[in-house]
């Protein structure tokens, strides 16, 4: 696990405003801050090298691109970190797969899939993960309506 980063309240306000619009220019994510240019650049340039920040990204609307959202719940059949690393490797490398949690209760695995249809999600399940190493059980939902996936995390 890594090890908890300490943030201060200039850098938590930057991953704040961040979140919401990671192409403000240096200069508006300054004014927003409240610092000036070069210390709020030195300090975006600090969050990425300690790994606090991985990436910029885009949010696209999964529905205007004819996309819908499904969640496996999975469980393995064997525990050994053989299986539960060629698992997860599998999954990792599958572009449906948007994310990958290992859980406790009921499920091993939960899963979030994008695809544009049920019939993808069939033969998903079909051809790759009923396929995987491990696999035991697979629990299907299909999501009906997001209710919150703005991403923004409280600092």
């Amino acid at each position: 696990m890594a090890e908890k980063e300490n943030i201060d309240v200039y850098s938590k306000k930057i991953l704040e405003a961040l979140q919401q619009d990671s192409r403000l220019s240096v200069q508006q994510l300054s004014e927003r801050v409240g610092l000036s240019p070069t210390p709020c650049w030195k300090r975006i340039k600090d969050l990425e090298a300690r790994g606090v920040i991985t990436g910029y990204t885009v949010r696209l609307d999964r529905k205007r691109l004819g996309l819908s959202l499904m969640v496996a719940e999975v469980n393995l059949n064997r525990h050994t970190p053989e299986t539960v690393a060629a698992f997860e490797a599998a999954v990792t490398a599958s572009p449906h797969i948007l994310r990958r949690y290992s859980t406790t209760g009921q499920a091993d695995f939960l899963l979030t899939l994008l695809v544009k249809d049920i019939d993808q999600y069939e033969q998903i399940l079909m051809g790759q993960l009923f396929k995987l190493p491990g696999v035991a059980h697979v629990r299907s939902s299909v999501v009906l309506r997001e209710v919150k996936s703005d991403g923004i995390w409280p600092l």
